[in-house]
């Protein structure tokens, strides 16, 4: 079998499954009912997705230059993906963008309500320190 026909198969497998994963993850963000459980459908198979997109574009390239700007930009979205999720994430409980009795566990909601009694002290300790300095 020709090295150039077993290349050809395995880099449209690759980009076969990869927009299969990335498609996957589009119907997730719209199927999905709150935002913890989109969250995991932009990242996960997402990520997958663009490793196999990109493993099958530096196989048809056919030159050794492209894989490590290829790896560059697989690492980047690597890092970055987790990292964002993790912002809306938090950013989601506390606006309370989600669905409460679709959670198993809730180990967050003993640290928000630490930080917004923090909060409210630190709030009425500056109105206190104000009335103090009108008199």
């Amino acid at each position: 079998m020709n090295p150039e026909t077993v290349i050809d198969a395995v880099s449209a497998v690759f980009m076969v499954v990869g927009a299969l994963m990335s498609l996957g993850a589009a119907v997730g963000l719209l199927r999905f009912p709150d935002l913890m459980s989109r969250m995991h459908a932009a990242t996960k198979p997402q990520v997958l997705g663009l490793f196999l997109l990109l493993a099958a574009l530096g196989l048809q390239m056919r030159t050794w230059w492209v894989w490590p700007v290829l790896v560059v930009a697989w690492l980047f979205q690597l890092l970055t993906v987790p990292v964002s999720a993790h912002m809306v994430g938090r950013a989601g409980y506390r606006t309370k963008h989600l669905h409460p009795e679709l959670l198993s566990a809730d180990e967050l909601e003993a640290v928000v309500q630490k930080a917004a009694q923090k909060a409210a002290r630190q709030a009425a300790a500056r109105h206190g320190t104000d009335d103090d300095a009108d008199r």
